[in-house]
């Protein structure tokens, strides 16, 4: 399978495919696609499967898309302004996502559910108790709000972030909270009470506008009707 990312601030992936190759991707994620591909609805490994993706923000049902030719092209794009990151998935890898990550992958990527162990971490991170996790081998692209900020964490290396601004990680990194220092500054600083903290080794990706800060900046201006 070949690819390229197009689209700027709006971004699509364009896959070319071979005969027998298959992408799968969550429901409404599929731009267009060329004729002599086959469409299928399913769960993508029972019901159980799907109720836990839909516990993680995506679908029940994924649709899995199959060259029966060579050559056919296939394209998904991103549901808000941002990114899409590519990521290869070698069998030995593992990445945790956000809620509603998931854009597209190869057949042989498997999407399942990942549970935060601690209470804290679930209440205080702003991500919630309920992540995505991705292994298997083959491309995976996830969808990130607005630019994207790769950073690779050494062993025992600490990297504070703001809540909701942790798009994904590899699951060798340590995922906790740290509250904010200072009374000035939990009352007076805008940045909330708590931090994300991430601790190395591995890589992480920060996204720098999370669609509920974007729709934080878009409320005041939407006309409200007058009595």
């Amino acid at each position: 399978m070949e690819y390229e990312i197009t689209g700027g601030s709006f971004p699509t992936v364009v896959c070319k495919l071979q005969k027998g190759e298959t992408m799968k991707d969550e429901s409404g994620a599929m731009a267009f696609m060329t004729s002599d591909i086959k469409m299928e609805t399913n769960t993508g490994g029972g019901l159980l499967k799907g109720l836990g993706r839909a516990l993680s923000g995506d679908t029940i049902f994924l649709n899995f898309f199959t060259a029966e030719s060579d050559n056919q092209k296939i394209a998904f794009s991103a549901c808000y302004p941002g990114k899409i990151i590519p990521i290869r998935l070698n069998g030995n890898n593992t990445i945790i996502g956000e809620k509603n990550a998931f854009l597209a992958a190869e057949e042989s990527v498997d999407i399942d559910i990942y549970f935060k162990k601690s209470l804290g971490v679930g209440l205080f991170s702003g991500e919630g108790f309920i992540l995505q996790k991705f292994t298997g081998t083959g491309m995976l692209f996830l969808e990130i709000d607005g630019e994207v900020i790769e950073h690779d964490l050494q062993p025992g290396e600490h990297l504070l972030v703001n809540q909701g601004h942790v798009a994904a990680m590899e699951e060798s990194v340590t995922f906790d909270v740290e509250r904010v220092k200072g009374a000035k500054n939990m009352i007076f600083g805008g940045e909330g009470l708590f931090f994300t903290k991430l601790t190395g080794p591995g890589k992480v990706w920060i996204q720098t506008m999370p669609v509920s800060k974007l729709a934080e900046a878009i409320i005041p201006y939407i006309p409200t009707s007058k009595d």
